[in-house]
């Protein structure tokens, strides 16, 4: 968790910044992400200001992420906030077993689309060291 949230730091979005790692299934660390605009796009002045009208041009952390690697390669995902539904849908179809999630987000179907797909959906908390100091973001 603590490496989503370092990844979350790279965001430029203001109002929500969310961070993802996916490991293999032998533990390694095979990407990091975070939600931002597509690679090379440079926000012209004033995009961050109206929120309502940058979500739709936002790609989500899990977005990036999954395009770091191929369907079964990550078997585990660490992100700072609850998949919203199609990013739980996207996990899904990338093979991911296991998600962990620090924020609740509570517009999103991910609970229940992975008790269809069997996929574990956690919530987890991170106490003491520098993980008790990640702030919410």
């Amino acid at each position: 968790m603590a490496l989503a949230y370092v990844a979350s730091l790279r965001s430029e979005d203001p109002y929500r910044k969310v961070g993802a790692a996916a490991l293999d299934a032998d533990n390694r660390v095979i990407g990091t992400a975070y939600n931002g605009l597509a690679p090379g796009f440079n926000a012209p002045p004033g995009f961050w200001d109206d929120r309502d009208a940058r979500q739709k041009f936002m790609l989500h952390a899990e977005v990036n992420l999954c395009s770091l690697f191929r369907r079964g390669e990550a078997k585990l995902v660490a992100t700072t906030t609850m998949p919203c539904t199609a990013c739980m849908q996207t996990l899904c179809a990338y093979g991911i077993r296991e998600v962990y999630y620090r924020d609740v987000y509570h517009a999103s179907d991910a609970p229940e689309i992975a008790k269809i797909y069997g996929v574990k959906l956690e919530q987890v908390t991170l106490s003491g060291g520098l993980a008790g100091s990640l702030p919410a973001l």
